[in-house]
């Protein structure tokens, strides 16, 4: 039998940077804003890479972007964003009406079935 236990689960995204804040904990600088090369595709920032982008008919610019999450860059997008301090973050969220999921998370886009079918496909 298999048990899979979640004990942050009922936490949301803002309690999270809220418990960094409070805690002093240290991040990569990628989980703040920063300028980099990114490109759109279904409403999202994507980076390029080998794994499929930018395609001939998207567009490479630099913009001022944060990662709510970090994944893999085939499926993760950024924001827009000039929050580059856990105090600004943590404004930023209090005042988005965009969840992590909805906002970065390219397989919510594709499909409901999405991380599902990756995780058929062994990439987890």
């Amino acid at each position: 039998e298999h048990v899979r236990v979640f004990p942050l689960s009922n936490w949301t995204e803002l309690d999270v940077w809220q418990y960094i804040a409070r805690e002093g904990i240290q991040l990569p600088e990628i989980y703040y804003a920063h300028r980099r090369e990114v490109f759109q595709r279904a409403g999202m920032w994507l980076t390029a890479g080998d794994w499929g982008g930018p395609r001939a008919d998207e567009t490479v610019e630099k913009r001022q972007v944060r990662y709510r999450t970090v994944g893999d860059m085939s499926c993760t997008g950024a924001v827009d964003s000039d929050a580059d301090t856990i105090e600004k973050v943590i404004a930023e969220i209090a005042a988005s009406r965009l969840t992590e999921r909805g906002a970065t998370r390219a397989d919510d886009k594709m499909s409901e079935a999405a991380m599902e079918d990756r995780k058929r496909e062994g990439y987890f």
